[in-house]
Protein backbone atom coordinates (compact mmCIF):
# COMPACT_ATOMS: atom_id res chain seq x y z
CA UNK A 1 0.00 0.00 0.00
CA UNK A 2 1.30 3.37 -1.16
CA UNK A 3 1.72 6.01 1.53
CA UNK A 4 -1.09 8.59 0.77
CA UNK A 5 0.50 11.71 -0.48
CA UNK A 6 1.70 14.43 1.73
CA UNK A 7 -0.52 17.91 1.90
CA UNK A 8 1.04 21.07 1.16
CA UNK A 9 2.54 22.60 3.75
CA UNK A 10 2.15 26.09 5.34
CA UNK A 11 4.59 28.57 5.58
CA UNK A 12 5.95 28.95 8.87
CA UNK A 13 3.75 30.97 10.87
CA UNK A 14 6.25 33.76 11.40
CA UNK A 15 6.47 33.98 8.21
CA UNK A 16 2.93 34.80 6.93
CA UNK A 17 2.36 37.57 5.12
CA UNK A 18 -1.28 38.35 6.79
CA UNK A 19 0.02 38.50 10.57
CA UNK A 20 3.00 41.39 8.77
CA UNK A 21 0.45 43.59 7.20
CA UNK A 22 -1.30 43.13 10.44
CA UNK A 23 2.04 44.63 12.12
CA UNK A 24 2.24 47.44 9.02
CA UNK A 25 -1.32 48.51 9.17
CA UNK A 26 -1.03 49.04 13.81
CA UNK A 27 2.14 51.29 13.41
CA UNK A 28 0.99 53.08 10.71
CA UNK A 29 -2.55 53.62 12.53
CA UNK A 30 -0.98 53.51 16.06
CA UNK A 31 -4.33 52.37 17.08
CA UNK A 32 -6.36 48.94 17.55
CA UNK A 33 -9.68 50.53 17.41
CA UNK A 34 -8.95 52.29 14.29
CA UNK A 35 -7.36 49.05 12.20
CA UNK A 36 -10.21 46.96 13.46
CA UNK A 37 -13.01 50.01 11.72
CA UNK A 38 -10.66 49.88 8.34
CA UNK A 39 -10.96 46.07 8.15
CA UNK A 40 -14.54 45.33 9.64
CA UNK A 41 -13.33 43.11 11.99
CA UNK A 42 -14.03 43.00 15.73
CA UNK A 43 -11.13 44.66 18.16
CA UNK A 44 -10.66 41.25 19.98
CA UNK A 45 -9.59 39.51 17.23
CA UNK A 46 -7.02 41.86 16.19
CA UNK A 47 -5.86 41.53 19.36
CA UNK A 48 -5.32 38.06 19.35
CA UNK A 49 -3.79 38.01 15.97
CA UNK A 50 -0.83 40.59 17.51
CA UNK A 51 -0.41 39.10 20.61
CA UNK A 52 0.24 35.21 18.37
CA UNK A 53 2.48 37.37 16.30
CA UNK A 54 4.37 38.69 19.33
CA UNK A 55 4.71 35.09 20.63
CA UNK A 56 6.22 34.12 17.58
CA UNK A 57 8.33 36.87 17.67
CA UNK A 58 9.23 36.19 21.26
CA UNK A 59 9.44 39.84 21.82
CA UNK A 60 7.36 42.88 22.22
CA UNK A 61 6.54 45.07 18.89
CA UNK A 62 4.34 47.73 20.49
CA UNK A 63 4.17 49.40 23.49
CA UNK A 64 0.43 49.67 24.94
CA UNK A 65 -0.91 53.04 26.19
CA UNK A 66 -4.11 54.80 26.92
CA UNK A 67 -3.62 56.87 23.52
CA UNK A 68 -3.22 53.55 21.50
CA UNK A 69 -0.03 51.90 19.87
CA UNK A 70 3.38 53.10 19.90
CA UNK A 71 6.30 50.66 18.19
CA UNK A 72 8.96 49.41 20.54
CA UNK A 73 12.47 49.71 20.20
CA UNK A 74 12.31 45.95 18.82
CA UNK A 75 9.42 46.97 16.24
CA UNK A 76 11.09 49.94 15.33
CA UNK A 77 13.75 47.56 14.21
CA UNK A 78 12.02 45.34 12.53
CA UNK A 79 9.68 47.90 10.75
CA UNK A 80 11.60 48.10 7.65
CA UNK A 81 12.58 45.19 7.33
CA UNK A 82 9.17 43.57 6.90
CA UNK A 83 8.05 46.66 4.44
CA UNK A 84 10.79 45.13 2.48
CA UNK A 85 10.00 41.70 2.62
CA UNK A 86 6.19 42.51 1.77
CA UNK A 87 6.57 44.54 -0.93
CA UNK A 88 8.84 41.53 -2.77
CA UNK A 89 6.16 38.72 -1.78
CA UNK A 90 3.08 41.45 -3.23
CA UNK A 91 5.97 41.20 -6.41
CA UNK A 92 6.20 37.83 -6.49
CA UNK A 93 2.73 37.16 -6.44
CA UNK A 94 2.17 39.63 -9.13
CA UNK A 95 4.87 38.31 -11.23
CA UNK A 96 3.04 35.03 -10.98
CA UNK A 97 -0.37 35.45 -11.79
CA UNK A 98 1.14 37.66 -15.09
CA UNK A 99 3.30 35.01 -16.11
CA UNK A 100 0.41 32.42 -15.70
CA UNK A 101 -0.73 33.60 -19.04
CA UNK A 102 2.45 34.84 -20.32
CA UNK A 103 4.17 32.81 -23.68
CA UNK A 104 6.67 30.67 -22.38
CA UNK A 105 9.27 28.67 -23.92
CA UNK A 106 12.02 29.29 -27.14
CA UNK A 107 10.40 29.61 -31.09
CA UNK A 108 13.03 29.14 -33.69
CA UNK A 109 12.57 31.23 -36.33
CA UNK A 110 14.33 31.65 -39.92
CA UNK A 111 14.35 34.75 -41.59
CA UNK A 112 15.74 36.52 -45.05
CA UNK A 113 18.85 38.90 -45.00
CA UNK A 114 16.85 41.95 -46.26
CA UNK A 115 14.01 41.62 -43.76
CA UNK A 116 16.38 41.49 -40.67
CA UNK A 117 17.16 45.06 -39.79
CA UNK A 118 13.55 46.93 -40.93
CA UNK A 119 11.22 44.02 -39.40
CA UNK A 120 12.71 41.44 -37.54
CA UNK A 121 15.28 43.26 -35.09
CA UNK A 122 12.69 45.95 -34.20
CA UNK A 123 10.36 43.17 -33.30
CA UNK A 124 12.43 40.86 -30.89
CA UNK A 125 13.08 44.17 -28.93
CA UNK A 126 9.18 44.35 -28.96
CA UNK A 127 9.43 40.53 -27.67
CA UNK A 128 11.92 40.95 -24.90
CA UNK A 129 10.16 44.17 -23.75
CA UNK A 130 6.45 41.96 -22.95
CA UNK A 131 7.78 38.46 -23.01
CA UNK A 132 10.86 37.99 -20.71
CA UNK A 133 10.41 34.15 -20.13
CA UNK A 134 9.92 33.57 -24.35
CA UNK A 135 13.61 32.92 -26.03
CA UNK A 136 13.44 33.65 -30.01
CA UNK A 137 16.40 31.79 -32.00
CA UNK A 138 16.97 33.23 -35.15
CA UNK A 139 18.49 31.65 -38.38
CA UNK A 140 19.74 33.79 -41.58
CA UNK A 141 18.85 32.44 -44.07
CA UNK A 142 17.91 32.25 -48.45
CA UNK A 143 14.40 30.26 -49.92
CA UNK A 144 15.74 27.02 -50.71
CA UNK A 145 17.55 26.70 -46.82
CA UNK A 146 14.35 28.29 -44.88
CA UNK A 147 11.68 26.20 -47.14
CA UNK A 148 13.90 22.94 -45.99
CA UNK A 149 13.88 24.02 -42.54
CA UNK A 150 10.22 24.53 -43.05
CA UNK A 151 9.65 21.27 -43.89
CA UNK A 152 12.10 19.37 -41.75
CA UNK A 153 10.53 21.17 -38.38
CA UNK A 154 13.72 22.47 -37.51
CA UNK A 155 11.87 26.00 -38.27
CA UNK A 156 8.74 27.01 -36.58
CA UNK A 157 8.07 30.46 -38.73
CA UNK A 158 9.88 32.09 -41.20
CA UNK A 159 10.39 35.83 -42.90
CA UNK A 160 10.65 35.11 -46.50
CA UNK A 161 9.72 36.09 -49.89
CA UNK A 162 6.76 34.07 -51.60
CA UNK A 163 5.42 33.70 -54.79
CA UNK A 164 1.83 35.20 -55.16
CA UNK A 165 0.90 32.52 -56.95
CA UNK A 166 1.91 30.13 -54.03
CA UNK A 167 0.83 31.67 -51.09
CA UNK A 168 -0.73 28.56 -49.01
CA UNK A 169 -3.08 29.41 -46.02
CA UNK A 170 -0.48 29.56 -43.44
CA UNK A 171 1.49 32.42 -45.31
CA UNK A 172 0.88 36.06 -43.49
CA UNK A 173 1.19 38.63 -45.90
CA UNK A 174 3.24 41.28 -44.44
CA UNK A 175 3.52 43.45 -47.67
CA UNK A 176 3.57 42.79 -51.33
CA UNK A 177 7.02 43.61 -54.09
CA UNK A 178 8.09 43.87 -56.89
CA UNK A 179 10.87 41.99 -58.50
CA UNK A 180 13.87 43.45 -60.61
CA UNK A 181 16.52 42.42 -62.66
CA UNK A 182 19.97 43.68 -61.32
CA UNK A 183 23.17 44.36 -63.38
CA UNK A 184 26.51 46.34 -62.33
CA UNK A 185 27.42 49.57 -62.50
CA UNK A 186 27.21 51.25 -66.02
CA UNK A 187 24.74 48.21 -67.52
CA UNK A 188 22.63 49.28 -70.61
CA UNK A 189 19.79 46.83 -69.71
CA UNK A 190 19.14 47.85 -65.98
CA UNK A 191 19.62 51.82 -66.75
CA UNK A 192 16.37 51.86 -67.94
CA UNK A 193 13.36 51.84 -64.87
CA UNK A 194 11.91 48.85 -66.49
CA UNK A 195 12.88 45.91 -68.54
CA UNK A 196 10.13 43.48 -70.31
CA UNK A 197 10.46 39.55 -69.05
CA UNK A 198 11.35 38.88 -72.61
CA UNK A 199 14.30 40.48 -72.48
CA UNK A 200 15.91 37.40 -69.85
CA UNK A 201 16.37 35.46 -72.82
CA UNK A 202 20.12 34.68 -73.66
CA UNK A 203 21.19 37.11 -70.68
CA UNK A 204 22.91 35.04 -68.18
CA UNK A 205 21.78 34.68 -64.90
CA UNK A 206 23.09 34.22 -60.97
CA UNK A 207 20.16 32.65 -59.58
CA UNK A 208 19.34 30.05 -57.00
CA UNK A 209 19.65 26.67 -57.01
CA UNK A 210 16.92 25.02 -58.90
CA UNK A 211 15.45 23.12 -55.50
CA UNK A 212 14.76 26.49 -54.89
CA UNK A 213 10.72 27.59 -55.15
CA UNK A 214 11.64 30.94 -56.12
CA UNK A 215 14.10 29.70 -58.78
CA UNK A 216 11.04 27.21 -59.78
CA UNK A 217 8.57 30.06 -60.08
CA UNK A 218 11.10 31.58 -62.28
CA UNK A 219 11.99 28.88 -64.75
CA UNK A 220 8.18 28.25 -64.98
CA UNK A 221 7.65 31.90 -66.00
CA UNK A 222 10.13 31.51 -68.35
CA UNK A 223 8.64 28.34 -70.14
CA UNK A 224 5.64 30.29 -70.21
CA UNK A 225 7.27 33.06 -72.54
CA UNK A 226 8.11 29.75 -74.46
CA UNK A 227 11.91 30.12 -73.52
CA UNK A 228 14.57 28.46 -70.84
CA UNK A 229 16.24 31.17 -68.48
CA UNK A 230 20.40 30.68 -68.97
CA UNK A 231 21.84 30.14 -65.95
CA UNK A 232 25.57 30.65 -65.63
CA UNK A 233 25.96 30.56 -61.99
CA UNK A 234 23.83 29.14 -59.30
CA UNK A 235 24.62 30.52 -55.83
CA UNK A 236 22.35 30.07 -52.68
CA UNK A 237 24.21 32.91 -50.91
CA UNK A 238 22.77 36.47 -51.40
CA UNK A 239 26.07 38.20 -50.83
CA UNK A 240 27.59 35.87 -53.85
CA UNK A 241 24.96 37.07 -55.93
CA UNK A 242 25.22 40.59 -55.34
CA UNK A 243 28.97 40.25 -55.57
CA UNK A 244 29.25 38.16 -58.75
CA UNK A 245 26.92 41.02 -60.42
CA UNK A 246 28.73 43.95 -59.37
CA UNK A 247 31.85 42.17 -60.79
CA UNK A 248 30.30 42.31 -64.05
CA UNK A 249 29.65 37.98 -64.08
CA UNK A 250 26.00 38.59 -65.15
CA UNK A 251 22.41 39.89 -63.68
CA UNK A 252 19.89 38.58 -60.88
CA UNK A 253 16.57 38.84 -60.00
CA UNK A 254 16.28 40.26 -56.57
CA UNK A 255 13.67 42.28 -54.19
CA UNK A 256 13.81 45.45 -53.95
CA UNK A 257 15.56 46.04 -50.08
CA UNK A 258 17.67 43.01 -51.10
CA UNK A 259 19.23 44.95 -53.74
CA UNK A 260 20.08 48.44 -51.74
CA UNK A 261 19.12 47.44 -48.44
CA UNK A 262 22.96 45.78 -47.66
CA UNK A 263 26.07 48.49 -47.83
CA UNK A 264 27.65 46.08 -50.46
CA UNK A 265 24.34 46.64 -52.89
CA UNK A 266 25.39 50.57 -52.96
CA UNK A 267 26.70 49.74 -56.75
CA UNK A 268 24.55 47.98 -58.11
CA UNK A 269 21.99 49.42 -60.61
CA UNK A 270 17.90 47.89 -60.37
CA UNK A 271 14.97 47.60 -63.48
CA UNK A 272 11.42 46.69 -62.69
CA UNK A 273 10.45 43.69 -64.30
CA UNK A 274 7.32 43.97 -66.30
CA UNK A 275 5.17 42.16 -69.16
CA UNK A 276 4.21 40.48 -66.83
CA UNK A 277 5.55 42.00 -63.21
CA UNK A 278 6.31 39.41 -61.06
CA UNK A 279 5.09 40.27 -57.87
CA UNK A 280 6.00 38.44 -54.42
CA UNK A 281 4.93 38.57 -50.84
CA UNK A 282 7.10 39.52 -47.57
CA UNK A 283 5.23 36.62 -45.98
CA UNK A 284 5.72 35.00 -42.22
CA UNK A 285 4.95 31.51 -42.76
CA UNK A 286 4.21 29.17 -39.86
CA UNK A 287 4.95 25.56 -39.84
CA UNK A 288 2.11 24.77 -37.52
CA UNK A 289 -1.28 24.03 -38.27
CA UNK A 290 -1.97 25.21 -34.49
CA UNK A 291 0.18 27.80 -33.28
CA UNK A 292 1.39 27.37 -29.61
CA UNK A 293 0.72 30.88 -27.72
CA UNK A 294 4.75 31.56 -27.76
CA UNK A 295 4.46 31.07 -31.88
CA UNK A 296 1.26 33.24 -31.74
CA UNK A 297 3.35 35.93 -29.63
CA UNK A 298 6.34 36.29 -32.45
CA UNK A 299 3.95 36.29 -35.13
CA UNK A 300 1.53 39.05 -33.38
CA UNK A 301 5.11 41.02 -33.08
CA UNK A 302 6.08 40.89 -36.11
CA UNK A 303 2.92 41.67 -38.02
CA UNK A 304 2.76 44.73 -35.12
CA UNK A 305 5.96 46.14 -36.60
CA UNK A 306 4.98 45.14 -40.68
CA UNK A 307 1.76 47.82 -39.77
CA UNK A 308 3.81 50.18 -38.81
CA UNK A 309 6.13 50.21 -42.25
CA UNK A 310 5.07 52.58 -44.78
CA UNK A 311 2.66 50.65 -46.96
CA UNK A 312 5.35 50.44 -49.72
CA UNK A 313 8.16 49.82 -47.10
CA UNK A 314 9.64 46.78 -49.22
CA UNK A 315 8.79 48.10 -52.42
CA UNK A 316 11.50 50.86 -52.53
CA UNK A 317 14.63 49.92 -55.64
CA UNK A 318 17.64 50.87 -55.92
CA UNK A 319 17.59 54.07 -58.28
CA UNK A 320 19.37 53.64 -61.50
CA UNK A 321 22.77 54.85 -62.28
CA UNK A 322 22.33 58.46 -63.90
Amino acid sequence: MQPSPKAPSSPPPLMRPALWRLFLDLAEEGSMSRVALQREMAQPQLSRQLAELEALCGQRLFSRHARGLQLSAWGLWVLPQVRQWLSSTEQLEADIRAGAGMPVGQVHLACMPSAMEPLLCPALVLIGQRYPLLRVKVQEGLDASIQEGLDSGRYDMAIRYVDTRQLQPHDQVLQQVDSFLVGPPGDGLTRKRRVPFSALRGLGLILPSRHSRWRESLDRTAREHGFELQVTLEADSLIMQRQMVRMGAGHTILGPLAIGGQGDGAALQAALIVEPEIPRAVALTIAAHTPNPAQRAVAQAINEVARALPAHYFNRPLKPAA
